[in-house]
């Protein structure tokens, strides 16, 4: 415990560092755990997968969650110490803090007084406590950057240790520096002692001031100087556009703090959600989305992690067992899977060499990932990637609890002619390698109509137990959760009197 009280005290002493001056902290003040910062957090997440992201925040962070009516959002409130956990959501996309929600805002009639009203709404809005998540969420991902460039460059100064007695101590001391600063990141990231580092985190904002927004505006201005806003609007009874709204209420932000606005090199991203009569005013946690996590070799389709875990999360994953994506591009559906059920074995398989190497390339580059990060040599991951023919796997009757695989939709990769060839001999083959009464397939496809001939005539061995309907790069596609029946597979050259199955 020592070690621990010592991290925490010095993961203390750094944020009163580096906030000392955005976030001045009140001279004798008392602490309690009831004042800990509390703030609204809002996720984009793959469209028809609202509901799974949704059960994800129940299940990780024990936070009661609502779906928002502008498909593609969900809502939580989270204690700031939670913020670390936020990001290591495998649903979400991207992140940012609410300001204020209008639930139901009173546009005026014409476009003048609406743009108006947006000139004057910075004034009015409660800024104070996003912006204090905000820093603290860029102060979080700045210490993780540096933590990372720390353990890529460990190994390098060790080599230089044997350079003479100067250049060891000079060496030494900023190892000593660096270790310490990545040991208190991983206690503050080991959910062991995250109730510790919490109460210390937590008292340090309940002993911030309760500053009025014009005060909070002085403090942040040397800190925060260059940002943009940008308007997402869905609706046809607008009289505005989002070009419109963003440029007036980005006009009126700037006049409010002082910033300098800048739409590539910003500091702080402003968003203005706007659905209807629904209108939410947040500040952007992430920078980029958080789907591109464990994809590094790009192919001509890859799918998106968040998509990923939403399919693998439908089909309720199950210690030891056997999930095969048999068409897997990138690899991002098994990959996604040995990451979260690493209790499971995936196998990647593709019948392009191309794709089996790039699949191979991000788990070999996620191993090296993993490896960095805990400062050691992994086990490795779960998972195998193979070349095979999609019609003719190379695995034994019976031997799968789970297919999940994204399908060629005929549009990039593919044709809607060889679907209706390919589909029904995928089902058939997926049937065969999967468990009677007890395997599960969940397939992604925008060539609905093919898809649903060739699964009406498979009926006997598989059974449609729930579809969600998703939008991939504009085209509107659908998720399949298929059911195998107890039914045992039965080649069809058996049942035409052939010669029998190898299988």
């Amino acid at each position: 415990m020592p070690d621990t009280q010592e991290a925490t005290n010095q993961l203390l002493d750094m944020n009163l560092h580096e906030n000392d001056k955005s976030v001045p902290v009140i001279e004798g003040g008392l602490r309690s755990d009831s004042e800990h910062l509390r703030a609204t957090i809002g996720a984009t997440v793959p469209t028809g997968f609202e509901q799974t992201a949704a059960d994800e925040v129940r299940e990780k962070l024990k936070s009661s969650c609502r779906i928002s009516k502008d498909r593609g959002k969900i809502y939580f409130d989270i204690a700031v110490e939670s913020l670390a956990q936020v990001h290591c959501l495998r649903s979400v996309d991207n992140l940012f803090v609410v300001v204020q929600e209008f639930k139901d805002y009173q546009f005026k009639n014409t476009k003048e007084e609406v743009l108006k009203d947006f000139e004057e709404l910075a004034g009015k809005l409660p800024w104070s406590d996003p912006l204090k998540v905000w820093q603290i969420n860029t102060s979080f991902k700045k210490k993780k950057a540096k933590r990372r460039k720390t353990n890529q460059s460990t190994g390098k100064e060790k080599d230089n240790c044997g350079q003479g007695d100067k250049a060891e101590v000079k060496g030494s001391k900023k190892f000593a520096s660096s270790t310490s600063e990545s040991r208190i990141l991983d206690y503050y990231e080991n959910p062991a002692i995250k109730e510790e580092v919490s109460t210390l985190v937590g008292d340090v904002l309940a002993s911030c001031k309760d500053e009025t927004g014009e005060s909070l505006r002085e403090e942040t201005e040397p800190q925060v100087q260059k940002f943009r806003v940008t308007c997402n609007r869905a609706g046809e009874k607008h009289c505005f556009t989002s070009n419109e709204a963003a440029r007036d209420f980005g006009g009126s932000v700037q006049e409010y703090f002082k910033w300098k606005a800048d739409m590539t090199n910003f500091d702080v991203e402003v968003l203005l959600n706007i659905h209807d009569n629904e209108v939410i005013v947040g500040i952007a946690l992430t920078e980029e989305s958080l789907h591109r996590r464990n994809i590094t070799h790009f192919g001509p389709t890859t799918l998106r992690s968040t998509l990923a875990y939403g399919m693998l999360r439908l089909c309720e994953p199950k210690p030891t067992d056997v999930i095969v994506d048999p068409m897997c591009g990138t690899g991002a559906i098994p990959i996604e899977g040995a990451t979260e059920w690493s209790h499971c074995y995936h196998i990647a398989g593709d019948n392009n060499p191309l794709a089996v190497n790039r699949a191979a390339n991000n788990i070999s580059s996620l191993l090296t990932k993993s490896q960095i990060k805990d400062g050691k040599t992994s086990w490795g991951l779960p998972i195998d990637a193979v070349q095979w023919d999609i019609c003719n796997l190379p695995l034994r009757t019976a031997s799968v609890d789970i297919v999940v695989t994204d399908m060629p939709f005929g549009k990039r990769m593919g044709s809607k002619k060889r679907n209706w060839n390919l589909y029904p001999a995928c089902l058939q083959e997926m049937s065969r390698v999967c468990r009677p009464g007890t395997g599960r397939a969940v397939l992604l496809t925008q060539d609905k109509k093919c898809f649903t001939k060739a699964l009406s005539g498979m009926g006997h061995l598989w059974r449609k137990v729930h579809t969600v309907w998703v939008n991939i790069g504009g085209l509107h596609a659908a998720v399949y959760l298929l059911k195998r029946t107890p039914q045992a597979f039965v080649h069809p050259s058996e049942q035409d009197g052939g010669r029998h199955s190898p299988w």
